[in-house]
C-alpha cells in the first residue's frame, strides 16, 4: 500500500539542528563499493528486468523469489534461506564475517499492483537492496570488518505487510540497523517520514423485509452504513489536515426493493504518527457504533495489522546524504531534507522496532507511483542505474555502521529519542 510519491501538496519541511557527520569509511572502502557495484551491473540488470517484466501480486511473487534467491546462491559466502520464516515468498540471505559485530539488513520488495504492474517500482527496490547487500558483504571481506549483513526478501508490501509478519516471526530480532530505498518522481531525499495507517473491514448485519409491503419488519444494514459514512464526513471537519479517513462501500445490498440485511465496506485511517492514528481510530469507530445503535443493526469491525509511520533517523540520513552526494547527487542537509508524506508502508513498522532508513530517489518520469506510466519508467535502464547509485550510498552507510561503534551508538540513541516523539499524541 505504499504511496511514496512526494508532492508539494502533501510534503512539509522539518527543521532539526544539523550535526556534522563523523564519516568513518570515506575513501578506500567507498571506492571499493562503487567499483564493485559497477562491475556487478551486467549481472544485476537481468535480475531487475525479469522481476519488472513479470509483475506478481502480494504473496504470489514466485518468479521474483526464485530470481533473487537463485542469484544469491551464486554469491560465495552467502547462506540463502528460501521461503524464510514459513512465508512462501519471503527469503533471507546472510553473509557472516565469522567475527561478532554489528548486524545490518537490507529489505528487498518485489510485489506489484493489480493491473498496472510495477507502478510502485518495487523491482528497483529489490535491485537496490540486492546490490547494496552484496557490495557490503564484499567490502566486509576485503577490509576485514566484523559483523553480518542480511538481505531480507519482503513480500506483500502492497497488501497486508510482509515485513509485519517477518517482525512477528523474529526476523529482525538481532539486527542493529535496517536499510532500503524507494523510487519516486520528484526529488532525491535522505529522510522520508510516511504516515501511520490502520485498515478495517466494516460489516452491518440487519434483517431482510419487503421494502414496499412491510419495511417495518426489517433492519436496514444499508441505512447503518450510510449513517456511518455521513458521520465520518462530518468528523472530517474536526480533524487535522494530515488526518485522512478513506473508505468505500463494497456491498450495498442486492436489490432496491428489499430492506438490506447486509452491507460491508473497507476503510483506512491515516495520521502522522501511530499515537495520533490510534486517537483518530477511536472517533472513527464511534461513528459506526452510533449507526448501529440508530438502526438496530449489528456491527462487526475487523482490523488488519496497520502500518506505522516511518521514524526518521538523522544520523543515518546524514551518512546516506554524504555518500549519495559523492556520487553526484544533490540532497540537502538532512534537517532541510526530511519530508512528511501521507503515504504508508510496512517499513514504518520496522523503523519502530529498530533504527531504519528508507530514502527516496527520483526517476525521470512525469507521473508518480501507482500509475501505468511509472511502471514503464521503472523498467528503463536509466532507472536501473539510478537504483545502483542508491545502492552504493546505502552500502557506504552500512559499512560506516559496521566500522564504528561510536557511530552505531549515536544511531541507536537518535532512534530512542525519535521513538519517544513518535509515541507522543499529536
Amino acid at each position: 500500500m505504499t504511496r511514496l510519491v512526494i508532492s508539494p501538496a502533501d510534503s512539509v519541511r522539518i527543521n532539526i539542528p544539523f550535526v556534522p557527520a563523523q564519516v568513518v569509511s570515506d575513501n578506500d572502502e567507498f571506492d571499493f563499493i562503487s567499483s564493485y557495484v559497477d562491475n556487478a551491473a551486467d549481472k544485476l540488470w537481468p535480475v531487475n528486468k525479469r522481476i519488472h517484466d513479470n509483475p506478481e501480486l502480494a504473496w504470489k511473487e514466485f518468479i521474483a523469489h526464485e530470481t533473487l534467491t537463485e542469484f544469491m546462491k551464486t554469491m560465495p559466502g552467502w547462506k540463502v534461506t528460501t521461503s524464510a520464516y514459513e512465508i512462501e515468498t519471503a527469503f533471507s540471505a546472510e553473509y557472516d564475517s565469522g567475527v561478532p559485530g554489528p548486524v545490518v539488513s537490507f529489505n528487498a520488495e518485489y510485489d506489484a499492483l493489480p493491473g498496472i504492474g510495477h507502478s510502485c517500482g518495487h523491482n528497483l527496490i529489490a535491485t537496490a537492496s540486492l546490490s547494496a547487500a552484496i557490495a557490503t558483504g564484499a567490502a566486509m571481506k576485503r577490509f576485514g570488518l566484523a559483523g553480518k549483513v542480511i538481505l531480507f526478501g519482503t513480500p506483500a508490501e502492497e497488501a497486508d505487510g510482509g515485513k509485519i509478519k517477518l517482525l512477528n516471526a523474529g526476523a529482525y530480532k538481532n539486527v542493529d540497523v535496517n536499510l532500503m530505498s524507494h523510487p519516486g518522481n520528484l526529488s532525491d531525499n535522505a529522510l522520508v517520514r510516511t504516515a501511520a495507517a490502520s485498515f478495517f473491514k466494516v460489516e452491518f448485519f440487519g434483517r431482510e423485509a419487503h421494502a414496499a409491503a412491510a419495511p417495518w419488519e426489517g433492519i436496514n444494514a444499508l441505512d447503518a452504513m450510510v449513517i456511518a459514512y455521513t458521520a465520518i464526513s462530518a468528523l472530517r471537519q474536526q480533524t487535522k489536515p494530515e488526518d485522512i479517513l478513506q473508505g468505500m462501500i463494497t456491498n450495498g445490498g442486492s436489490a432496491p426493493n428489499i430492506i438490506h440485511a447486509y452491507t460491508s465496506g473497507d476503510w483506512i485511517v491515516r495520521a502522522n504518527s501511530r499515537a495520533r492514528a490510534n486517537e483518530l481510530v477511536k472517533k472513527f469507530k464511534a461513528c459506526f457504533e452510533a449507526a448501529a445503535v440508530a438502526t438496530g443493526a449489528t456491527l462487526k469491525i475487523t482490523e488488519t495489522p496497520g502500518y506505522d509511520d516511518q521514524v526518521p533517523n538523522w544520523a543515518l540520513g546524514r551518512s546516506y546524504r554524504h555518500y549519495f552526494n559523492k556520487l553526484g547527487g544533490d540532497i540537502q542537509e538532512p534537517h532541510l531534507d526530511a519530508v512528511t508524506i501521507s503515504a504508508s508502508s510496512d517499513e514504518g513498522n520496522v523503523s519502530h522496532a529498530i533504527p531504519s532508513l528508507c530514502p527516496a530517489f527520483k526517476l525521470d518520469c512525469e507521473v508518480g507511483g501507482h500509475n501505468p506510466g511509472f511502471a514503464k519508467a521503472a523498467g528503463t535502464k536509466e532507472s536501473f542505474l539510478a537504483a545502483l547509485r542508491v545502492s552504493k550510498a546505502l552500502a557506504g552507510t552500512a559499512i560506516e555502521v559496521l566500522g564504528s561503534e561510536e557511530y552505531l551508538s549515536e544511531i541507536k540513541e537518535e532512534w530512542r529519542r525519535s521513538i519517544l516523539t513518535a509515541q507522543a499524541t499529536f
